[in-house]
């Protein structure tokens, strides 16, 4: 059974029209041990479907672990958006519920070169000097957390120094204690700085400026 319904299915035909460039979508899966690798590959057969400029390669985790190290994936069920280049752009977790959005977000980006990023923000980020690891703390039914995760995926996106995780929360709960995620998006900074709360795009901004300063 279809896991998008027919509206949806045409909807995002039309958006994925869009694409410029071809956009290809890297899932790293494991046959055991992965209770949501199959949704999160039958979703993304069928989005990659919707358009000829998508691609899905799909790996797995233990036998093709020269490219789970070239990606830094250590966790599956993981999802990397990427153009010609790897953009630092990742999912863990299965991007479904309100994140499914946030993949289309990065898919319609990434495709047509364009962040939507301030040009104050992409001179802050042109200035880093360091790597920022950001990872934006979410779970599936919270509706602020697609603007949280676009925003970080898209500084990833412009910035070579940044990569952006979205985390799935409730499939990563060691990460998520680690770092005491009690609400959501919840914002974690090179392990260190972190906010709560889809804040707006320059007091985020100003966060990563601040951690790539310390």
């Amino acid at each position: 059974m279809a896991l998008l319904n027919d509206k949806d299915r045409k909807y995002l035909e039309e958006q994925f029209e869009k694409l410029a460039q071809p956009v290809s979508l890297i899932l790293f899966t494991q046959e055991s041990e992965c209770a949501s690798c199959g949704d999160a590959q039958e979703l993304l057969e069928e989005t990659a479907g919707l358009s000829d400029k998508l691609t899905l390669t799909v790996y797995d985790l233990v036998k093709d672990e020269a490219k789970a190290k070239a990606y830094g994936v250590e966790r599956v069920p993981a999802v990397v958006v990427e153009a010609k280049d790897d953009l630092g752009i990742r999912f863990l977790g299965i991007p479904s519920g309100y994140e499914y959005s946030s993949l289309v977000e990065d898919i319609l980006a990434v495709g047509t070169g364009e962040s939507g990023l301030s040009e104050a923000t992409n001179e802050a980020l042109s200035g880093l000097a360091k790597p920022v690891h950001i990872q934006v703390f979410v779970t599936p039914s919270c509706p602020y957390c697609p603007k949280a995760v676009h925003t970080a995926h898209m500084m990833a996106m412009v910035s070579q120094h940044v990569t952006a995780d979205m985390v799935m929360a409730n499939e990563f709960p060691d990460l998520a204690n680690r770092f005491s995620v009690m609400a959501v998006p919840k914002v974690v900074i090179n392990d260190a700085t972190s906010f709560e709360g889809a804040i707006p795009e320059e007091d985020f901004r100003s966060f990563v400026v601040q951690a790539a300063s310390a």
